[in-house]
């Protein structure tokens, strides 16, 4: 029971980290229809100058610090590089940030190296928040669980109950009409870039320390966000909630079970010869392809539900 309680809250954690990842280029996606291949790299900068300011200075003013640096970095990204290429198609677009995810890396290891940094937790935030039995939750995940949920309810209260977010949600489907009423539509555009971005810097503030702040950071979490958006749904906010917790769930349970087929099947009376070419691939553990596990469910969603589970277009 205990197990599954601890588990349960690790896959949520984990799972609200990956939808404060995915959230930013589920936005930029929705508004702007640019997938940016280079938001991983934005996370990685939330980590590093968070780690930088919060040497300096403390966590907590790194954590309203960093974000906001990201987000300008996002923002002069699209107003001195993307807007260029956003008229010459998709394409164009993906080379650009993918281009873009490189020369971050290389920065990032030019100014800090290429050894991990010692990005800590925060005192007051280090600990046990509670134990049950022999297993603790840290108060740290607590906290970023809450942070993302405090980050949802104001990015939809932003899109659905001010003026801007009907300004930025008219600027996708009627640009013309919302220019003619004295609207800068590249403006819009610009900030979406570049609080999508800061949304990114800010899972890298609050997930560099609780993980490893390294300069493979970006790729280790790159693939994982795309499969939360077409999983959920190209596009949808909500969408990319639910899959970044059935991704979380997935691979947190999947990690600490060794489960494999060898058993059942020694239950039912078949014994399986070490020597058969088909044996180490069924003496593989969940353990062992919990990696893997987010792809196959990508597969699955692009074979049976190409919209994702709360998509309204064609991944």
């Amino acid at each position: 029971m205990e197990f599954t309680v601890i588990s349960l809250l690790n896959g949520m954690s984990y799972g609200l980290l990956l939808f404060m990842l995915s959230s930013g280029l589920t936005l930029i996606f929705s508004m702007m229809g640019v997938l940016n291949f280079a938001h991983a790299s934005f996370y990685m900068m939330g980590a590093y100058l968070g780690f930088a300011i919060s040497k300096s200075i403390g966590f907590w003013p790194a954590f309203v610090l960093a974000p906001l640096l990201v987000g300008l970095m996002g923002a002069a990204v699209e107003r001195l590089g993307l807007r260029a290429v956003h008229k010459h198609g998709h394409v164009s677009e993906l080379l650009f940030t993918f281009g873009l995810s490189y020369v971050v890396v290389e920065l990032v290891q030019l100014i800090w190296g290429r050894a991990a940094v010692p990005y800590r937790i925060p005192p007051e935030l280090d600990g046990p928040l509670f134990t049950l039995y022999a297993l603790a939750f840290p108060i740290y995940r607590a906290f970023m669980m809450l942070v993302a949920l405090f980050m949802l309810l104001a990015v939809w209260l932003l899109l659905t109950r001010t003026r801007i977010g009907l300004v930025i949600q008219a600027s996708l489907t009627h640009p013309e009409t919302v220019e003619a009423l004295g609207h800068n539509v590249p403006r819009v555009f610009m900030l979406v870039f570049g609080g999508g971005c800061a949304l990114a810097g800010l899972a890298g503030v609050i997930g560099g320390n609780a993980f490893v702040t390294e300069p493979a950071m970006a790729a280790t979490v790159g693939s994982i966000i795309f499969v939360v958006v077409v999983v959920g749904g190209m596009g949808s906010l909500v969408g990319a909630l639910f899959a970044s917790i059935l991704i979380g769930m997935i691979q947190t349970f999947a990690v600490a079970l060794d489960w494999s087929l060898l058993g059942p099947l020694a239950k039912i009376g078949l014994q399986i010869s070490p020597e058969l070419p088909f044996y180490r691939l069924l003496s593989l553990t969940l353990a062992e392809i919990a990696p893997i596990l987010p792809y196959m469910l990508l597969i699955l969603m692009l074979i049976f539900r190409p919209k994702g589970l709360l998509g309204t277009r064609e991944s």
